[in-house]
């Protein structure tokens, strides 16, 4: 995705930051650089933090954690400052569409593999009040997932 997005928009510098084994012998190009850290530890100044598919894996208590990181990374929402996240938001279980059942399949890896879960919209929204931020945007539009905004 980092590619995809380096490509289309030239101007803007991306950071991939990842497990220093995941990333270690990768090489950046212009606009994109791989950089080895812990998102525990230190998250790279940004403007914006994107974070697609990292949070279901992580108990509730992890993603506060690693929110409050992405928090520090970023400028005031005056200035810019964002993290958007592309994750499942869960539905009313009482709908029968297949994107639903999807989920929460999902949802049950989460919980087998990694004592983690998908989130509610309500879940959601008290793990960014508990990491600090004032204000959230979800748009239930990538068919699984959705794009949620997060605001300092």
């Amino acid at each position: 995705m980092s590619i995809a997005i380096a490509n289309a928009f030239p101007n803007i510098k991306c950071i991939v930051l990842d497990l220093p084994q995941v990333v270690g012998d990768l090489k950046g190009s212009g606009n994109l650089d791989f950089v080895g850290g812990d998102m525990f530890d230190m998250i790279p100044q940004a403007n914006a933090i994107l974070l697609k598919c990292i949070l279901h894996d992580w108990n509730d208590e992890d993603c506060v954690k690693i929110l409050k990181k992405c928090k520090e990374s970023i400028p005031s929402r005056e200035k810019g400052g964002k993290v958007i996240i592309i994750d499942t938001v869960l539905e009313d279980p009482n709908q029968s569409n297949e994107f639903v059942r999807a989920q929460h399949n999902m949802d049950m890896l989460m919980m087998v593999l990694f004592a983690a879960k998908e989130r509610t919209e309500k879940e959601w929204e008290k793990l960014f009040n508990e990491a600090g931020f004032t204000e959230y945007k979800i748009f239930p539009a990538l068919g699984l997932r959705s794009l949620i905004e997060i605001y300092p």
